[in-house]
């Protein structure tokens, strides 16, 4: 398997992995919303970090197989994510849309709050906020990760085809 299918695969499980982590996220929030329990805040706020996470591992993998190169700086976070909204030629199309580089920065934004602050200091109306566009935001970067996994797929057939060719 060449490095191109691995990454698609990989891609296609992070995504089962993060459906999970988005129906842990929105069960949470429910139920602090049902029984007033702000306790259940702090794992809703907990999983979507880890969607967050997930993603970004996701976005470093790209980046690393793709020879692209990770950011640095202490911008990284965010220039990694508009660097997967981006075309780079002679590389790969964009791995997201635009729209979906939106809704990911939200996340991306908590991620980071959620690592620097208390639980207790966060406020239960943002993730509650958060929580409920959860869906929409993972349904929109699983259509662009699942597209470009396939285009990752597409790929690796081309280079096998022509190391099948070499062969003769």
């Amino acid at each position: 398997m060449n490095a191109y299918a691995s990454l698609a695969a990989r891609i296609r499980q992070a995504l089962i992995d993060l459906e999970r982590v988005v129906g842990r996220a929105q069960s949470l929030v429910a139920k602090a919303q049902s029984t007033a329990d702000d306790g259940y805040y702090d794992g809703a706020a907990l999983n979507i970090h880890g969607f967050y996470a997930g993603i970004e591992r996701i976005f470093e993998d790209i980046a690393a197989i793709t020879g692209e190169g990770l950011p640095s700086g202490s911008a990284w976070h965010q220039d990694l994510l508009l660097q997967m909204s981006a075309e780079i030629e002679d590389v790969r199309p964009p791995v997201i849309a635009q729209t979906t580089r939106y809704c990911l920065d939200e996340y991306r934004g908590f991620r980071h709050v959620v690592r620097n602050v208390y639980t207790f200091n966060l406020r239960p109306s943002r993730i509650a906020a958060l929580g409920s566009d959860l869906g929409d935001c993972y349904a929109a970067v699983s259509r662009d990760l699942l597209a470009f996994a396939d285009y990752l797929s597409r790929l690796a057939r081309d280079v096998h085809e022509i190391s099948e060719g070499d062969d003769h």
